[in-house]
């Protein structure tokens, strides 16, 4: 649920988020403005951040989703100057045009991104844009910048950044925000000069990373015009003015790199439709979208697995059963199409033949974030919890800062009848989503349930680190 920023939170939100709305405030590498702030501080900074971000507003819990935005994301922070690669993600709920790049490592996408992103260039486009704001540490310069400001314009700030988050926001947040209009115009005016290095950089990773970097302007020119008349522009462009010199620059330094780079792909058009069927408002509405592409042109592969899930998600099993098979005759191995048809089949019951697809999944991408997932959850239909328990506690070991998967290993724990664990879990969620008081007091439930010493030691050693962070908190709070 959204809801107002508690008091407390909103001073600690501030201190973390100012930079994150004018995400490109940060310095140049080397300069005075890194003694102001580490980055070892920028890490532990951003963490508490992002529990808070994630305490105040919905996100995207698609494993396909979000392991698209990772993998994409770690292919352009190979090729960037981003020393520090220990990122975490967060995929926001909302259909509004942002995405965010915040201290410490931390990306931000709203789904909107995939919305208004019309190729997989564009969408990389933005995403380089962020990591370079990372890699330069603008945050630093951000601080620097702001040291002489008051903290209830800090807060008003970082409100913009949960209200727009949020998907407009609530009314009290964008009151605050109003009343400081005239410091936020100024942080926007000082982070000019680093949009432009942001941009600069960007384009040069974006084409580094195989992509055309043309598309950073075309990405522009297109949201120049689609937002023109808008008296109230997305977040991303009020926080990343496009105006005609900036694009003018980047069109300019795109066209003086060679031809050839890539333009679009497939699996980027499969996870735009599974975000447009999100936010339609029904299925019925989606799948005639998707017909209404595939009546102009029957070959659009997207459209034709987008209308599949939007039968899936109305009851149509039939009918989504045709289209699949239709795209997995030309694409047998194809991820995507895949899960989509276990996942068909479990719908209907047939969880032998789902069984035998998920485990040749299995075979083929043994990592895979959004096959593991499937797989615990057919473990659960076929009765099997501690096997699905086993593979959970592998999962969790490679995703630990992921509160979707901790959620998940609570619900499972409690299947099992291990309490113990159960209570750990949530502790775990809890202090993912910023909601430390909880997370300590489930620790203390795990406690009185433990029967041997090693585990209560566990516990006990895992409580006083929750503890110190939440004294950490307290202490920016000050």
């Amino acid at each position: 649920m959204k809801t107002l920023l508690r008091p407390t939170l909103l001073i600690l939100a501030c201190t973390l988020g100012t930079p994150v709305l004018a995400a490109s405030d940060l310095p140049a590498l080397g300069d005075a403005s890194s003694s102001i702030v580490s980055p070892e501080q920028e890490y532990r900074l951003g963490r508490a951040w992002l529990s808070l971000l994630r305490s105040q507003v919905e996100q995207l819990s698609d494993p396909l989703l979000k392991s698209y935005l990772e993998s994409s994301v770690y292919r352009l922070a190979e090729s960037s100057q981003l020393e520090d690669r220990r990122l975490e993600f967060v995929l926001l709920d909302s259909p509004q045009l942002n995405a965010f790049a915040a201290p410490g490592g931390i990306i931000g996408v709203n789904g909107g991104l995939f919305l208004n992103a019309q190729t997989e260039a564009e969408y990389a486009s933005v995403l380089a844009h962020e990591l370079a704001h990372l890699s330069q540490r603008h945050f630093a310069r951000g601080l620097e910048a702001q040291q002489r400001m008051q903290l209830p314009l800090m807060a008003a700030l970082l409100a913009g950044v949960v209200a727009a988050a949020a998907g407009a926001g609530d009314a009290g947040i964008a009151a605050i925000a109003s009343t400081q209009a005239a410091a936020i115009q100024a942080q926007r005016s000082f982070s000019r000069q680093n949009e432009q290095e942001a941009d600069r950089i960007g384009l040069l990773n974006l084409e580094r990373a195989g992509y055309d970097p043309r598309a950073m302007p075309s990405m522009f020119e297109r949201l120049a015009r689609q937002y023109r008349y808008d008296q109230k522009p997305p977040e991303f462009l009020m926080t990343h003015p496009v105006t005609e010199s900036r694009i003018a620059d980047t069109r300019n330094r795109a066209e003086q790199y060679d031809d050839g780079g890539t333009t679009d792909s497939l699996r980027y058009q499969q996870m735009r439709a599974r975000v447009q069927l999100h936010f339609e408002p029904s299925p019925g509405m989606a799948a005639k979208r998707f017909r209404a592409e595939l009546d102009e042109n029957p070959d659009a592969l997207a459209a034709r697995y987008g209308l599949a899930l939007a039968q899936m998600k109305n009851g149509q099993l039939e009918e989504a059963r045709t289209e699949l098979e239709r795209l997995l005759a030309q694409a047998p191995d194809d991820l995507v199409y895949n899960l989509a048809m276990a996942e068909l089949e479990v719908m209907e019951g047939r969880l032998a033949a789902a069984r035998k697809r998920v485990d040749r999944l299995l075979s083929l991408l043994p990592t895979s974030y959004p096959v593991r997932q499937l797989d615990i959850e057919l473990l659960l239909k076929e009765g099997k919890t501690a096997e699905a328990e086993r593979a959970l506690e592998q999962l969790v070991a490679d995703r630990p800062k992921d509160p979707d998967v901790w959620y998940q290993v609570a619900e499972v724990r409690g299947l099992t009848g291990n309490i113990v664990g159960l209570h750990e879990a949530r502790a775990e969620y809890f202090a993912l989503i910023g909601d430390y008081d909880q997370a300590i007091q489930q620790l203390d439930f795990a406690k009185r349930r433990s029967d041997n010493f090693q585990t209560a030691a566990r516990i006990d050693a895992r409580q006083r680190e929750l503890m110190e962070e939440r004294r950490m908190i307290e202490q920016m709070l000050g």
